[in-house]
């Protein structure tokens, strides 16, 4: 079974991901290769409702997902 994300959980990995922009850049470029990380903007609204969803006791994200696995046609 499929383990859950709460909204401090998935709070914590945005957190996470607005450290690494602000420390290493938007974008980055290796050799002929580019990297552009998630919209530092973006992160912000995420975190706000997030935030919001913790403070509140309100389901995640992802709370209400279901995933199916069908194995021996």
């Amino acid at each position: 079974m499929a383990q859950r994300t709460t909204a401090a959980e998935m709070l914590q990995q945005v957190e996470a991901a607005i450290n690494t922009i602000l420390i290493g850049g938007q974008s980055y470029k290796i050799g002929s290769r580019q990297l552009n990380r998630a919209d530092l903007a973006e992160l912000y609204k995420m975190r706000t409702d997030l935030q919001a969803q913790a403070a509140a006791g309100t389901p995640g994200l992802l709370d209400d997902c279901y995933v199916a696995v069908f194995e021996g046609r």
